[in-house]
C-alpha cells in the first residue's frame, strides 16, 4: 500500500514539474537568481560594515585607555617630584592595569581586523561574480528572446503553409466539381439535341416528332442530290439531238 502511494506521489511530482517547466520563463528565473545574489552581496557588505564598526569601537576604546595611561604616567611623575612615593606607586599601578586592558584590546583588534580583511576580499570576489552573472544573464535573456521570436515566426509560417495547402486543396476540389458539372451539362445538351433525352422544358407531341423526322429526312435527300450533282452521277438522260448520227447500213440509218 505504501509503495502505491509513493508511486502516486512520484507521478504527481513529475506532472507538477512538467507543468512548472512549461510555465517557467527562463528570463524571470535568471532575474530572480540575480536578485538573490545581490541580496547575498548586500549581506556580506553589511557584515563588513559591522566588523569595521566593531574594529573602530575597539580603536576608540584603546585611545581612551591610552590617554588615561598617559595621564597616570604624568601624575606619577608629579607625585614623585613632590616626594609622595606612595601616590606615585599607586598611579603607576593603575597605569599597569590599563596596559593589560590595552593588550587585550590589541588582540581583539588584530582578530577583528583579520576578519574584516577576509570579508572585504569575499565581498570583492562576490561582486565580481555578480557582475559576471549579470552580463551572462542579459546575454542569455537576449538569446532566449531571439529564439522565442524565431519560434513564433516559424509557427506562423507553418500555419500559413497549412492554410495555403488547405486553400489549394479546396480550390482543386472546386475546379474538379466545376469541370464535372460542365461535362455533365455538355452531355445533357448533346442528348437533348439528338433526341435521346426529351427536353421537358419544351414538350413535343407525336405529330411534331413525325414532322421533325420528315423534315430531317427531306434535308438528307436534298444534301444527297446535291452531292450527286457535283459528281455527275445524278444527271438526266441526254437529248437525241446531242447523240451522234448513225452510220449508213446500221439499224435506224438511212438506205443508199
Amino acid at each position: 500500500m505504501a509503495g502505491t502511494f509513493s508511486r502516486i506521489a512520484d507521478i504527481f511530482r513529475s506532472k507538477t514539474n512538467k507543468a512548472l517547466d512549461k510555465m517557467e520563463d527562463p528570463r524571470d528565473t535568471l532575474d530572480l537568481s540575480y536578485e538573490k545574489q545581490l541580496e547575498q552581496l548586500q549581506k556580506v557588505r553589511r557584515g563588513v560594515a559591522d566588523v569595521a564598526t566593531a574594529r573602530k569601537r575597539i580603536e576608540l576604546q584603546a585611545q581612551g585607555l591610552q590617554k588615561q595611561a598617559d595621564k597616570l604616567q604624568g601624575q606619577a611623575k608629579a607625585a614623585l617630584a613632590q616626594g609622595n612615593e606612595d601616590l606615585a606607586r599607586e598611579a603607576l599601578s593603575r597605569r599597569a592595569a590599563l596596559g593589560e586592558q590595552l593588550a587585550e584590546l590589541k588582540v581583539q583588534h588584530d582578530q577583528i581586523s583579520e576578519q574584516e580583511q577576509k570579508l572585504v576580499q569575499t565581498s570583492q570576489e562576490l561582486q565580481t561574480r555578480v557582475e559576471r552573472f549579470r552580463t551572462q544573464k542579459e546575454t542569455m535573456k537576449a538569446s532566449y528572446t531571439a529564439a522565442e521570436a524565431q519560434t513564433k515566426v516559424g509557427e506562423a509560417v507553418s500555419g500559413i503553409s497549412d492554410s495555403t495547402r488547405s486553400a489549394g486543396a479546396t480550390m482543386q476540389r472546386a475546379q474538379d466539381k466545376i469541370a464535372s458539372m460542365q461535362a455533365r451539362a455538355g452531355a445533357i445538351d448533346e442528348l437533348l439535341a439528338s433526341g435521346a433525352l426529351d427536353d421537358l422544358s419544351h414538350p413535343v407531341d407525336d405529330i411534331q416528332k413525325e414532322l421533325d423526322k420528315v423534315s430531317s429526312t427531306s434535308q438528307v435527300d436534298n444534301e444527297l442530290a446535291a452531292l450527286k450533282a457535283e459528281l455527275g452521277t445524278g444527271a438526266t438522260e441526254p437529248d437525241a439531238a446531242a447523240l451522234p448520227a448513225a452510220e449508213p447500213g446500221e439499224p435506224g440509218g438511212e438506205s443508199a
